[in-house]
């Protein structure tokens, strides 16, 4: 599982989109990013698609990811 409270390209605020994760300073959710690249889309797309939300974010989105899905679990 990805701890986002530590990746300041995302916030999550109660009450707002539903309270799920979305990019910082915006209302697109992390799942459009993961749906849309899911169908092909490139980051640069993705960006033009969605203004608001810069490469810069998706890039430290994905990183984020790929560095949680490298840590093993504790049990």
């Amino acid at each position: 599982m990805t701890h986002w409270e530590t990746c300041p390209a995302v916030e999550r605020i109660p009450g707002r989109v539903s309270g799920v994760w979305v990019f910082a300073g915006t209302r697109i959710p992390l799942l459009a990013l993961y749906e849309n690249l899911a169908r092909g889309a490139t980051i640069k797309e993705f960006v033009e698609w969605f203004p608001g939300v810069d490469e810069q974010q998706v890039r430290a989105v994905l990183e984020h990811e790929a560095k949680a899905l490298r840590v093993p679990v504790a049990r």
